[in-house]
């Protein structure tokens, strides 16, 4: 089971001020199934959620959001509209997240339409997309999914101050790099598991 979860847990719980007894006490179960939902071996049932959202003082959204990732494998995308570089780019961001579905669109409009049925963990955008920009295309994203971490793709350092307004998650230049991949990773605004999922 992924440990995404648990970190939260254990980071919540200690930026609350309080121990695994503490929030067994208060959530009226044991310090072992506190303990075990913390180590990864076990995720609390809705009932619980709902009661661990208002001990550590954070919406359940981000509860079941940390939940709903450990369930599936994270969703990424990479928009580029020139098919040599988009090809190229996808075998890299496959190499960097063997774990992921990793999905590659030409077209934004098709990009926003998957964003709609699927929930995007993370999204690597070109700024320029023939006559539309990158730009545009984050912040439609973000609409759909706040969570969405996005990371801008150019090969113009310029764009790098206008991509910050926007509220990206990160800005790389070209070409894609397995390394520069990971590096981005670490610096994600909504972190997911990267993680095998277990079937």
């Amino acid at each position: 089971m992924s440990k995404l979860f648990a970190e939260t847990l254990k980071r919540l719980r200690i930026e609350q001020g309080l121990s695994q007894r503490e929030l067994a006490e208060r959530m009226y179960v044991t310090q072992s199934t506190v303990a075990r939902w913390e180590n990864g071996s076990r995720l609390p049932d809705a009932s619980m959620m709902s009661k661990l959202s208002r001990c550590l003082g954070v919406d359940i959204i981000t509860l079941l959001d940390v939940t709903a990732s450990n369930m599936e494998p994270p969703n990424v995308i990479l928009v580029e509209d020139r098919e040599i570089i988009l090809s190229g780019s996808l075998a890299v961001l496959r190499e960097a997240l063997p774990n992921a579905v990793v999905t590659g669109f030409s077209w934004p409009s098709d990009a926003m339409e998957y964003a709609s049925n699927n929930r995007v963990s993370l999204a690597f955008l070109d700024i320029e997309l023939g006559n539309e920009s990158g730009l545009d295309l984050c912040n439609a994203l973000l609409n759909i999914n706040p969570r969405t971490n996005v990371v801008f793709l150019t090969a113009y350092a310029e764009y790098s101050l206008d991509a910050w307004d926007t509220g990206a998650s990160g800005f790389m230049l070209k070409p894609l790099t397995t390394e520069g991949v990971q590096a981005q990773l670490a610096n994600l605004r909504h972190p997911f598991s990267q993680e095998r999922i277990e079937t």
